[in-house]
């Protein structure tokens, strides 16, 4: 058995819904299309697909299958590319992981512009705040904004930094008045993230350079960067979020920066990917693409004072 030929086979048939539809594409009968299908599973050891008259639905290891041979089947594609000297036109599906608040506030006003100057790139993007295993569930990209390390199974492209911030709404600090250090903290209500790497502990480097640890009490947890934002903006509590979140707030004022003389340690945005010795050109150009969107002051710090 051809097993690439069948890998092939087996994808198209799920990406098209039928074997008719699949001999259809690749130009073969659907006898042939069956033939190496039925060889693959006996191949495995396993059924990859449920038939049934009316339609076609994958197992579970069919499901695992189909991720693997996309994979595989964009690799070969671009090698070929590369070996025929066409490698500059990137081409086949590239899956893209970012977190949510990020991923609709600044990334997706970017996708239609990449789509547009490479057309032959398909792209599959996943908004999921959790942190993923990249390889095994096999995207090619995630971009984070956050101060984890990279594992040692990845490399990570600094694209820009996001700064954090204190903010609250007007009406919030009308009720409570204004914190002037890091300890008043500790009598105002302040609304945590979840997914924060110090959890309700907030650290700061005050002008004199030393380090403040803080530990405050939030009746108010979310792990969604606008779920926070809006509860700030409703005068619900004090806020430490990245610049990324609400820099066009804070330039509008609708909400007001605090503890200005007091820094939060920045935040990077990261391009993270397998560290294989080839960086595949899809992948390679979508570095490129982020890079050159986010250079220089990235659009969140635009106007926003710095540090006293």
């Amino acid at each position: 058995m051809d097993r690439l030929r069948a890998f092939e086979v087996f994808a198209t048939v799920v990406a098209k819904g039928s074997f008719i539809k699949a001999a259809d594409a690749l130009d073969t009968s659907p006898a042939n299309v069956t033939r190496y299908v039925n060889e693959l599973e006996g191949h495995l050891a396993t059924r990859l697909l449920n038939r049934s008259s009316r339609k076609l639905s994958l197992t579970e290891s069919g499901t695992a299958l189909y991720e693997r041979c996309r994979a595989i089947l964009d690799d070969v594609a671009e090698a070929e590319a590369i070996a025929s000297h066409t490698g500059l036109n990137p081409r086949g599906r590239l899956r893209i992981n970012a977190g949510v608040t990020f991923g609709i506030k600044h990334l997706s006003p970017l996708w239609p512009v990449f789509m547009k100057k490479y057309p032959e790139i398909n792209l599959d993007i996943d908004l999921i705040d959790r942190v993923v295993d990249m390889v095994e569930e096999g995207y090619d990209l995630t971009i984070r904004v956050s101060q984890a390390v990279s594992p040692a199974n990845l490399v990570a492209k600094k694209l820009a930094t996001s700064r954090n911030l204190v903010c609250a709404a007007p009406a919030y600090l009308k009720g409570r008045g204004m914190p002037k250090t890091p300890q008043d903290l500790r009598e105002h209500t302040c609304l945590g993230f979840s997914y924060a790497a110090t959890g309700d502990e907030w650290h700061f480097t005050g002008p004199d350079g030393k380090a403040q640890r803080v530990r405050i009490t939030c009746p108010f947890h979310t792990n969604n960067g606008e779920t926070l934002r809006a509860a700030a903006l409703a005068g619900h509590g004090i806020i430490r979020p990245a610049a990324f979140l609400v820099g066009e707030d804070i330039r509008a004022g609708r909400l007001v920066r605090l503890l200005p003389d007091y820094q939060i340690s920045d935040t990077d945005l990261l391009a993270l990917y397998p560290s294989r010795r080839h960086v595949s050109a899809k992948v390679r150009v979508m570095l490129d693409f982020l890079g050159a969107a986010f250079k220089g002051t990235p659009p969140w710090d635009r106007d926003l004072l710095p540090y006293r």
